[in-house]
């Protein structure tokens, strides 16, 4: 079994490991960001269509300064964005694998999120709060930012969660599993336009990127399967809906 696949362990961290952590203000300063960044989101798509390019950039722009916020935490002992990203050899042999991997994963994901959806539907009753409908794209120009947005997101989101707060969190409760959740939660609620259903799918979702992420110990096909997810499904969704 190579190194690449160890199994989901409750280990605690080593003392290197958590050497590595960015400091508390850091950590709180990227929580703070990522309460922005929600409530932009849901000011910006609640119903109103008319602004969804400027939504897309407006996203696009808080998810990397984010990023760079992180970034910038290696200034002050923080990890670096390439220990946060993992294995990601350049091999092409690597690559594929982890394609293969990514579709592997939104397959199987898809399957038990259809089944998570379903169960909450008949629990809950449908999601009245979300905008998913709004921000689909219409149009040239709107697909083109639209997957610039897709391509954020996978890198972004990837990093933020699966990367830094998962790591952190992992190493603070000396719980890969915690780690795991945690970041799996706080993913769901920074989806919060899109409905208290959605918030609970996309939280089971976080997670199920976060189990990925600590199996291939590498960022690598969450990011692949994440742009996937949004950028060609967005678009798959969008002409369906137009027509």
């Amino acid at each position: 079994m190579s190194d690449t696949s160890t199994t989901l362990a409750d280990s605690p961290q080593s003392q290197s490991d958590l050497q590595t952590l960015a400091p508390a203000w850091h950590m709180a300063g990227v929580l703070l960001l990522l309460v922005g960044l929600v409530g932009l989101s849901m000011s910006m798509r609640a119903g109103h269509t008319h602004h969804r390019l400027l939504g897309y950039s407006i996203s696009i722009a808080a998810e990397w300064l984010i990023v760079g916020f992180i970034w910038l935490g290696a200034r002050w002992g923080g990890p670096s964005l390439r220990t946060l990203a993992g294995a990601i050899a350049p091999s092409w042999r690597s690559i594929l694998r982890d394609i293969g991997l990514a579709i592997a994963y939104l397959v199987v994901a898809n399957i038990l999120l259809g089944g998570i959806s379903f169960l909450l539907a008949r629990l809950l009753g449908p999601s009245k709060g979300g905008s998913l409908q709004n921000m689909l794209p219409q149009g040239g120009l709107e697909n083109v930012v639209f997957l610039l947005l897709a391509v954020t997101a996978g890198f972004c989101e990837e990093t933020i969660f699966r990367g830094y707060l998962q790591r952190h969190f992992t190493a603070w409760t000396r719980s890969a599993v915690a780690g795991i959740a945690a970041q799996g939660i706080l993913f769901g609620v920074a989806h919060a336009y899109q409905g208290l259903n959605m918030i609970v799918v996309i939280a089971f979702y976080g997670c199920f990127f976060g189990l990925l992420a600590n199996w291939r110990k590498s960022l690598r096909p969450g990011m692949i399967a994440h742009f996937v997810q949004d950028g060609v499904g967005g678009l798959l969704l969008a002409r369906h809906a137009l027509r």
